[in-house]
Formats: structure tokens, sequence, C-alpha cells
């Protein structure tokens, strides 16, 4: 392909760039058509799984493992995919996402939930093509846009009919007795120390990340400036990426870590159980992306994380990426205080019952 002169053109590009998942997507309809009933998330899933392996080809040639794939894409169809950033967003879709997908078509045939899977690649997926279409457009890369970028608006939008879909779904809840449900939710703030540190490193966590936003509006304090010179100049690399990276957690990750925070504190919140997921996946892949940025060959040294800072610049964005994590693990593994508050004139009459 990289020696066809058609391919050579921006158009041929974004009509290739068409038939491929639509001839893809033909096919899983004539594969599944003897199923009596399939559900409209299996086309999403495998059609993304697909994409997946464009991408961990992308990875696998920029960082020099193979070679000969993505020369003619990367010249007239989306020139940012060698970045530093794309190659770490590359990578997680190629591994990451591709296992999610599989895990997720599997569970899915044999009628297993696979309901926390999907939301963990929603969140994962929509703070992936937040940071990637809007760095492309306002970094460097934004004056070299060609026609097939704009087809990543669908990847952008799916994922969020998805989550819709798996909202809208009745949640399978585990069985808790009425007994343990009143028992846990009794229990103040004080007296449950995981949730009591969950809470103090979500409030850190957010107050880092609204440092960390003031830092790239060029906030004048000493506190900032110092900052993105001394620990992570990677901040103001031009690629756009990590800045809007950091606007949209100052934007719409503080607010939800306010409203977890809430959850962690209040019984009964059951939506704590959906949403610490979505959140998980919406902070793991972004820090993923910015952590191996920060380090990678391909990034300008200037850029890159300062040696004698490594480990303290590292080890506060493996923070930010394991806090969301293990509050999701934490909501599953107990999750007595997040279901609803069971009346007391029903709880006497189940206890009858037992």
């Amino acid at each position: 392909m990289n020696n066809v002169t058609v391919l050579q053109e921006p158009l041929p590009i974004l009509g290739m760039g068409l038939v491929v998942p639509g001839s893809l997507l033909l096919i899983l309809l004539l594969v599944v058509q003897h199923k009596p009933k399939v559900d409209p998330l299996f086309y999403v899933f495998a059609e993304f799984a697909f994409v997946c392996m464009f991408f961990f080809t992308n990875a696998l040639e920029q960082d020099g493992y193979i070679s000969g794939f993505m020369a003619f894409y990367l010249k007239m169809g989306e020139p940012h995919l060698s970045s530093a950033y794309a190659i770490m967003m590359s990578y997680w879709e190629g591994i990451v996402h591709f296992i999610l997908f599989i895990s997720i078509i599997h569970r899915m045939f044999k009628g297993k939930s696979y309901r926390s899977l999907a939301l963990l690649w929603t969140g994962s997926s929509i703070a992936h093509q937040v940071v990637h279409l809007l760095g492309v457009i306002i970094g460097k890369y934004g004056s070299n846009i060609r026609p097939v970028f704009w087809g990543n608006i669908l990847f952008f939008l799916v994922p969020f009919w998805a989550a819709s879909v798996l909202l809208s779904r009745p949640r399978d809840m585990p069985v808790v007795t009425a007994d343990k449900i009143i028992a846990e939710q009794k229990k103040h703030l004080l007296s449950r120390p995981i949730d009591l540190i969950l809470s103090l490193l979500l409030l850190g966590t957010l107050f880092f990340t609204i440092f960390r936003g003031l830092v790239v509006l060029d906030c004048p304090l000493d506190a900032c400036f110092n900052y993105i010179y001394q620990y992570e100049p990677y901040l103001k690399d031009p690629v756009g990426f990590p800045k809007v990276m950091m606007l949209m957690y100052l934007f719409y990750a503080v607010p939800l870590m306010v409203v977890l925070v809430y959850g962690l504190t209040t019984p009964g919140c059951g939506w704590m159980l959906d949403w610490t997921v979505f959140f998980a996946g919406a902070m793991f892949q972004p820090q993923w992306c910015h952590i191996g940025a920060s380090v990678h060959s391909r990034t300008p040294f200037t850029y890159r994380v300062p040696t004698d800072k490594w480990w303290p610049v590292i080890v506060l964005n493996v923070l930010l990426a394991a806090v969301p994590s293990v509050l999701a693990l934490r909501c599953h593994i107990s999750p007595a205080y997040f279901m609803k508050p069971i009346p007391k004139g029903q709880a006497s009459n189940d206890k009858k019952k037992q």
C-alpha cells in the first residue's frame, strides 16, 4: 500500500477508512444472523476490536518492532499517530481495549453480565477521544488535519451511546441481607477506615488536579511556574494532548470526584457501583498515555520528565490513576453501604420471613 499511487492522496484513504469498517459490519451481520437475538452492543465491540489491531500495528511500527505497514496512512491520513502520546494511546487500544472487547463478547454469548467491563471501556474510550480529538485540533498537528481524521468523531459518539444503553438497563445487584445493609449504613465515615482513606486520597487527587489545571492555564504563581519547568515540562509540549488532558480533568474529573466523595459519605448511593467503574476507566487511560509520553523517546528531551524528578512525578501520576481503580474495586467487593436503604417495616417483615 505504501507504493500504491492512489493511496498517496487523502480522499482515497478516507474512502478506504469507510469501506473497510463497513465491510466488517456486513460480515458480522452475516455471521450472527442465525442467532435469535443479538445485543446491538455486540457490533460495537466487534468493530472496535478490529480497530484495536490497527492501533497496535501503529504502536509496534513507531517503536521499531515492525516496519512497512503505516507509512502511507501517516503521510496522508493521521500524521499525529507518530507522536509519543499517540503511540502510548495505540498500545492501550491494542492491548487493554482489545482484551476488554474479547472478554465482553465472550461473556455476552455465555449469557454472563458484562456491564462493569463495558462501563470501564466507555469511560476509557470517552476520555481517550476527548484528548485525542481536541489535542490534534489545538496542537501543532492542527494545521495538517486530513479528511480521514474527522472519522474519529464517530468513535467519539459511539461510546456515549453505549454508556447510555448500559446505564438504562437495570443492574444485577448482589444478594445482601437487610440486616447487613442496615448495619453497614449506620457506620460513620470514621468507623470505616478504608472509605476514610479513599475520601482523603480523592480530595488529595482533586487538589492536585486543580493545581495542574492552573499550571496549563499559565497561572503566574511561583509554584505553578516551578512545577511546569522543574517537574513536568511535558505539560507545555506543543502537541496539545497534555494541555487538553489537564483541562478535561479540571472541568470534568474534579466535579465527579466531589460527587464520589459525597457517595462515600452518604449511604444508599447505588449509582456509585456504575460511576466508579466509569471514572476508573476515564482516569487510567489518559494517565497511562501521559506517563508514557512524558518519558518516551519521541518526546523532545526538553519536555521529558527531568531525571532527578523522575520518581516523585511518576509516583504522583500513578497514584492519580490508581485511586479511582481502588475506589471502584472497593465498591464492588462490599456494595452493602451503597445499596438502597431498607425501610424499617420492610426490614422487619424480611426478618420474620427468614
